[in-house]
């Protein structure tokens, strides 16, 4: 495991992760929300979004955390390993919530400069839909992935946590 994507809902513990296995393996994390937005909550072009993950793939290591599903395949051909962090839609809110209330009016250390935390209707319909929008995609494109990268899918906390002391 030298080049690691983690993709998963909002809230589903990714920038976590990507941080604690960072320490664990010691390699360079990369936080996407930190670079694909710019001061106010500003998205990125999809063309800067390309030339900014085609940057992060010419270093030797990595581990990336993020979804943005319309550059995804970018780090998907690098990756060696591709975790999933299939984690239920009540769980993701709760933790959004809770990064809300944790974070608010501060910036949080993986997100971008000039972005206080916030939370909106929009976002916390994005994660309650995900499993229905984003899930079924994920899951079929890491079952063709399967033979040809490590695939590894974790559904809970615990479950993550328990990943991370058995490496």
């Amino acid at each position: 495991m030298k080049k690691i994507m983690i993709i998963g809902s909002g809230g589903a513990g990714k920038s976590t992760l990507a941080r604690k296995l960072g320490d664990r393996l010691n390699l360079p994390v990369f936080h996407l929300d930190a670079y694909m937005w710019k001061p106010n909550w500003t998205l990125s072009t999809r063309e800067e979004q390309k030339d900014i993950q085609s940057a992060l793939m010419t270093y030797r290591e990595w581990i990336i955390d993020g979804n943005y599903s319309g550059t995804m395949d970018i780090r998907i051909n690098q990756a060696d390993t591709i975790i999933f962090l299939d984690i239920s839609r009540r769980i993701c809110l709760y933790q959004v919530i809770k990064r809300y209330l944790t974070h608010r009016h501060t910036v949080r250390p993986d997100m971008a400069e000039g972005c206080e935390e916030k939370i909106d209707r929009e976002f916390l319909q994005w994660v309650w839909n995900y499993p229905r929008d984003k899930r079924p995609g994920i899951i079929q494109k890491l079952n063709h992935l399967k033979s040809e990268k490590q695939v590894i899918i974790l559904h809970s906390p615990q479950q993550i946590e328990q990943w991370i002391r058995h490496l």
